[in-house]
Parts: structure tokens; C-alpha cells; sequence
């Protein structure tokens, strides 16, 4: 069967407000369809992925398909109605199958929601994927199927309940051929770090609880994680064909003596890959793990700080200490990473001076990279959960719910959280010590990517 994985993101897409152009990548590679994409092709299928298209590329790939799949997240599964009634319009009889983080939490829902759609699969589909296309082959029965919602005479029925992989080093790499006509690894036009550039994920889950995530349903909050030696060898895969792999694990460092294990053997294999950790938390410092990742080829950690106070962070259920933010991005620096640090404004115990002490507490630290969001109450997490029980939010307030203090939510207004994330950038990034000290880094590193980014993010 020929199968066409659709990546349908905010931000991208012929949808998309913003007039994309096919060859401006997105950042990073659609790695869950990378993964079915190999699955399916082992199963003997062949497979074309579109990530940035338009409805010309769209259509023309329509012509030789015989199924289509779509992922999409909560934040995007309007665009992706858009996309499957159109898929429709041009092919009335293509079966479409959705997937992704939207249909894990509400599986039934999506196929109202997408009207167009013919099967939703809810958590992990590595492997039901290969049962759903033996479903539409006329092999197999859809309601044998685990995870899985499907239309039938007008009304939704729902196969087996879902399955959790439990043994990651069981799934077979992603098929990363598949999207080599995209150039990936690029902001503003401008590369983050040396292309060319892919991602990759050595963990599934996460064992933490912060109150404003999302991931707490079974699929995301059960913690799994792949051998050191089955990660590394995907490293060495990745090494005969990119100069950067971003790991982006909802937690990298859950585990400390796997990744000492990893840090070791790409230390004795060696490699010539750029290594960068989105997932990295600050209690996880050790500088003796921090010298091997160097010597292996880390160059980039990412950290979710998201306050300068510290009865925030108790709030947030974070598990940290402002001591160890500091210890871990100093060590960060001396070890010369590049680090980004991530803000949040607007918990509903944050007042004026809370954001205050946050923006000043982010200059305090040498990030290259600081990020300023405002807080979302969104589907999922436990503080969409209190303010659904407290009869704050209800279900028509959709998915994700800025904290407004007009919806009681928060203590600033949905356009002072916005001003304010503008002058935390602005106060961060117009330093002119932070701006001699990037000029030279960026000399140094004979890389101007970071310095673009700082001024984009202005």
C-alpha cells in the first residue's frame, strides 16, 4: 500500500497564516512520522511525508497515495479538519487516519472534531499503524485493533484499549530518508547550529508532575526509556550523514547512569556529531557527567527554569532550587554549552514583584538564549483540572486558556502578560554586556546562528 504522513503543526502548512515557502524549513523533523514511516516500510509499504507544502504539493501527492495519515496537536487539529476536507474534496473515498497528541487525549472527540477523518489513534501507533493498513487491505477486523476509534454506519465504535511499548529498543530507527528534502535546524532563516540537522529521542514519558503540563495522561506520564547502547548506536547512524542531533526527551537526565553509559561509549567509539539536549534539568549537575558529555560532542543544553522565585517553583511542583539553576547553568558555561533558558509569567500566585525578580534573576545567569511565555492553563494538566473543578474554565473555553486575570486565572490581563514577556526580552537581550559577550562567543564559535536568534527574538 502507498501511505501519505501528513505533518500538520501551527505555525506551518499551507494553512498557515504565515506564507511559508516550501523550501523554509520548519525546526525539527516530524520524528513521530519518521517513526511510522519506518514501520510501515518494514511492513513493506511504500511512504512519502510532506511537512511544509501547499495545496498544490498537497494535491499532486494525493494522485498517488492510497491512504492518508495525519499528525497533529491540540494546537493544531482546526488546521488539520482543514486538511482532511480537503484530502475529501479532491479524493472522497482516501481513507484518513489521525494520530497524535490531540487524538491521545480526546480519541472519540477528534473524529467529531474532524469530521473528514475515518480512524483516530490514540498513544503510541509504532505498531498499530501496520494493523490499521492491514485493516484497510481487508486483513484484519479495525475492532481487533488496540487503541484505535473508527466509523461505522454513521456512528463511532473503538477497537482494543490502547497498548504501551514498553521496550523501546524493540522500535526500529526512523526512517530519516524520508524527509531529506527538507532542511531542517533553522529559525528566522538563520541555523540554530550546524546543519545538516535531525532529532532524535532516547526516552519515552516523563516521571515528574509539574502542575502546568500536559503529559499526564498513561502514554506520556509512563517513563520508558532505551538502552545506552541502542541510543548510541542510532548516534553513530545519524553520524554518517548529519553535523547536529537534537535530543529532545521530556527528560534527558532521568537517569544518570545510562546516560554516563552513553557519554562513555561515544567517547570510545568517537564521533563528529554535534550533540544538543532540549530536555535538561538542573538537578541532574555533575560535573564529572558535564566533562564527558563535552568530550563526546555535547554542545547545547536546554532547561525549563520557568521562575526566579522560589515559592513558584514549589507551586509549579518543578522539584528545584534556585542554587541548583544556578549551579547547573554556571557549570553549563564553564563547560562552554550553549544554554536557553525557559521563563513562564503568570502563575496565579505571581504578583509584580515575582516577574520582576524572574527577569532580573535570568540576567543574573550567562544563558545565550532566554525564552519569556506566559502561562497556559491547557487540557491535561493538573492546573486545567483545578480550574475545571473550580468552575473557572469549562469545556467551551477550548483547549488551551491563557492566565487571564479576567477569567480569574491569574493577576495580570492577557495583554499585560504580553507586554511583559516583550520588555523580559527586551531587558534580557539589550544588555550591552550580554551583547559584547555573544559577539565574541559567536566569534569564537565562528557562528552567528545564536547572536541572529537573540536579535529575532527582539
Amino acid at each position: 500500500m502507498r501511505v501519505l504522513l501528513i505533518s500538520v503543526l501551527g505555525g506551518y502548512g499551507y494553512l498557515s497564516a504565515r506564507k511559508v515557502k516550501f523550501t523554509t524549513s520548519s525546526y525539527m523533523p516530524p520524528l513521530g512520522l519518521l517513526y511510522l514511516g519506518r514501520s510501515l516500510e518494514e511492513a513493506g509499504h511504500n511512504v512519502e511525508i510532506l511537512d511544509l507544502y501547499n495545496k498544490e504539493q498537497l494535491e499532486r501527492s494525493l494522485t498517488s497515495v492510497d491512504a492518508v495519515g495525519l499528525s497533529m496537536t491540540t494546537a493544531s487539529y482546526k488546521d488539520a479538519a482543514k486538511v482532511a476536507t480537503t484530502i475529501k474534496e479532491k479524493k472522497p473515498t482516501m481513507p484518513i487516519i489521525i494520530g497524535g497528541p490531540h487524538c491521545t487525549y480526546h480519541p472519540k472527540k477528534s473524529l467529531i472534531e474532524i469530521p473528514a477523518a475515518d480512524i483516530s489513534v490514540e498513544g503510541e501507533a509504532d505498531w498499530v499503524i501496520k494493523d490499521v493498513v492491514k485493516a484497510l487491505d481487508g486483513t484484519k477486523k479495525l475492532s481487533e485493533i488496540c487503541g484505535i476509534y473508527y466509523r461505522k454506519n454513521n456512528d463511532i465504535k473503538s477497537g482494543k484499549s490502547p497498548k504501551i511499548i514498553k521496550n523501546l529498543d524493540s522500535i526500529p530507527f526512523p526512517a530519516r530518508h524520508l524527509v531529506d528534502k527538507y532542511d531542517y535546524g533553522k529559525m528566522n532563516n538563520s541555523y540554530l547550529f550546524k546543519p545538516k540537522f535531525t532529532s532524535m529521542i532516547t526516552s519515552r514519558g516523563c516521571p515528574f508532575h509539574c502542575r502546568f503540563c500536559t503529559r499526564h495522561v498513561e502514554t506520556y506520564k509512563t517513563y520508558r526509556q532505551r538502552s545506552a547502547k541502542n541510543v548510541v548506536k542510532e548516534i553513530q547512524e545519524i553520524n554518517e550523514k548529519y553535523r547536529s542531533v537534537m535530543i529532545v526527551d521530556d527528560n534527558f537526565f532521568t537517569d544518570k547512569k545510562r546516560i554516563h553509559k552513553i557519554m562513555d561509549e561515544l567517547i570510545e567509539i568517537g564521533t563528529d556529531i554535534d550533540l544538543l539536549v532540549l530536555g535538561a534539568r538542573v538537578d541532574s549537575v555533575d560535573r564529572e557527567l558535564y566533562k564527558k558529555m563535552k568530550k563526546a560532542g555535547v554542545t547545547y543544553l536546554g532547561f525549563g527554569i520557568e521562575s526566579g522565585n522560589q515559592d513558584v517553583l514549589d507551586y509549579y511542583n518543578k522539584n528545584i532550587t534556585l542554587d541548583q539553576i544556578r549551579k547547573a547553568v554556571n557549570l553549563s558555561r564553564e563547560m562552554n554549552f550553549i544554554t536557553t533558558g525557559n521563563f513562564i509569567f503568570g502563575a496565579p500566585i505571581e504578583s509584580q514583584r515575582h516577574i520582576e525578580q524572574t527577569i532580573e534573576f535570568a540576567c543574573s545567569l550567562p544563558f545565550d538564549i532566554a525564552l519569556f511565555f506566559p502561562l497556559f492553563y491547557k487540557y491535561g494538566s493538573d492546573l486545567w483540572d483545578e480550574a475545571v473543578q473550580n468552575g473557572i474554565i469549562n469545556e467551551n473555553d477550548g483547549y488551551s486558556v491563557i492566565a487571564d486575570s479576567k477569567k480569574e486565572l491569574g493577576n495580570f490581563s492577557s495583554g499585560e502578560l504580553e507586554m511583559l514577556c516583550k520588555d523580559a526580552f527586551k531587558r534580557f537581550y539589550l544588555r550591552p554586556r550580554f551583547i559584547a559577550r555573544q559577539i565574541y562567543r559567536s566569534i569564537m564559535r565562528k557562528d552567528f546562528g545564536i547572536l541572529k536568534i537573540g536579535l529575532y527574538n527582539l
